[in-house]
């Protein structure tokens, strides 16, 4: 098959590296790529926004089959566009990506079908969420209703800090003005991926992120700063009430409503005792989720993902294996704010690239033959073993190896775990 995987990050990095072990794929594009995806796959200069540029690429390229990274092409339909011209897509529809692109359709959603999630109101003018905030009092959690990249998303301790991340939505920081303001849930967060057909749910596999940008879970929220996966607090029981009360319901309303999703479901959620209550939905793998879950799923990825588009996922399985991996995310100095570019990277040569390790390139770019940073989250060193602390061990093991003075990272990945 020829494969055209879009997107340029740690994710669609270890999409490319997962969809190369499987015999399947004889050719994989991606675009746009980065430096770290263009040793080990074609890159293409592509608008992968532009559902009309990607099927005529896929065209000329004799495409066979469409991985969509990011979330910002789903939004913007170009998976609808791949199905109209009759090219096979993993992906949902612009309708079905409304799950994420839209704080408050999911909340609606979730309404409907009596889905444990956090009590909430949403607003689309500044006075009355000013005033809905102060009668609520803090801790609270204030979202931008649409797209913002992961960080999109405030838990204020004080109303003061709620009051800014309020006025930083309506001032335009993050795109759409308008706001979902949430009771704090409390407990303890992780990731549920599931792949969905419209009327089949697969659980793929667990995880657990750490957003914010520091030690201890301090500082601001980030796209994401490591992650670890299976996640202990996704035991059976909590993943069985998890399907039964959320996923299922969610799906079976959407397909209720016309706009069946198709695709992988990323759901976010707190675990209080046992029981789960929604935090997100988004229609794409995490990141740096992905980077674990792929590390752990090889090769079989693509067959999930080729069962996912084409409607044969009840007859799917996952063979799973007993092991851990944990990635650690080496980002710029500055970031999630203002960052610097352009610095080399060096002890990326003689790096292990196996099922063991893997380090993902998120942010990259090549500079007369070096590899330099180019994004806030720059690389997903990442580690597969038979323990948690095996993995986590190899992972900051091979991040000391890296030469990078303009670089940091959290040193404590994990440790709800360890």
């Amino acid at each position: 098959m020829n494969i055209l995987i879009l997107g340029s990050g740690g994710r669609e990095h270890a999409l490319a590296w997962a969809v190369l072990q499987n015999p399947k794929c004889d050719r994989l594009i991606v675009a746009p790529g980065n430096a770290g995806i263009a040793q080990i796959a074609e890159c293409a200069t592509l608008d992968i926004l532009d559902g009309a540029a990607v099927v005529a690429f896929a065209d000329e390229e004799n495409i066979d089959f469409v991985i969509i990274g990011p979330e910002a092409p789903l939004a913007l339909g170009v998976a609808d566009a791949l199905a109209a011209a009759g090219i096979s897509v993993f992906g949902p529809s612009a309708a079905a990506a409304q799950l994420e692109a839209s704080k408050a359709f999911t909340k609606d959603i979730c309404a409907a079908v009596g889905a444990p999630t956090a009590d909430y109101a949403r607003f689309d003018a500044l006075d009355p969420a000013l005033n809905y905030l102060r009668a609520q009092g803090a801790p609270i959690v204030v979202k931008a209703d649409g797209l913002a990249a992961g960080k999109g998303v405030t838990v204020a301790a004080t109303l003061p800090e709620a009051e800014t991340a309020l006025r930083d939505i309506f001032d335009g920081t993050h795109g759409r003005a308008e706001v979902v303001i949430e009771a704090l849930l409390t407990g303890e967060e992780a990731s549920f991926f599931c792949l969905v057909d419209g009327d089949s749910v697969l659980p793929i596999g667990t995880a657990q992120d750490h957003k914010r940008v520091g030690d201890g879970d301090t500082g601001p929220n980030t796209g994401g700063m490591g992650a670890y996966s299976p996640a202990p607090v996704m035991t059976p029981e909590v993943e069985a009430r998890a399907l039964d009360k959320i996923v299922r319901p969610t799906m079976a309303e959407m397909t209720r409503r016309g706009t069946p999703m198709r695709g992988v479901l990323f759901v976010g959620l707190m675990i209080d005792d046992g029981q789960p209550s929604l935090v997100e939905y988004n229609v794409r793998f995490g990141d740096p989720e992905c980077q674990c879950l792929m590390m752990r799923l090889g090769g079989q990825a693509l067959d999930l993902m080729l069962a996912c588009a084409e409607g044969r996922l009840d007859a799917a399985r996952v063979r799973w294996a007993d092991d851990h991996a944990l990635c650690v995310v080496m980002a710029a100095q500055g970031y999630p704010g203002a960052y610097a570019k352009g610095d080399v990277i060096g002890g990326l040569d003689g790096m292990p690239e196996d099922s063991g390790a893997m380090v993902f390139h998120a942010g990259t770019a090549e500079r007369e033959g070096a590899i330099t940073a180019a994004g806030g989250r720059v690389l997903g060193v990442t580690a597969r073993a038979d323990s948690l602390r095996a993995a986590h061990d190899r992972a900051y093991g091979l991040v000391d190896d890296v030469d990078w003075p303009g670089g940091f990272y959290r040193r404590d990945i994990g440790h709800r775990a360890l």
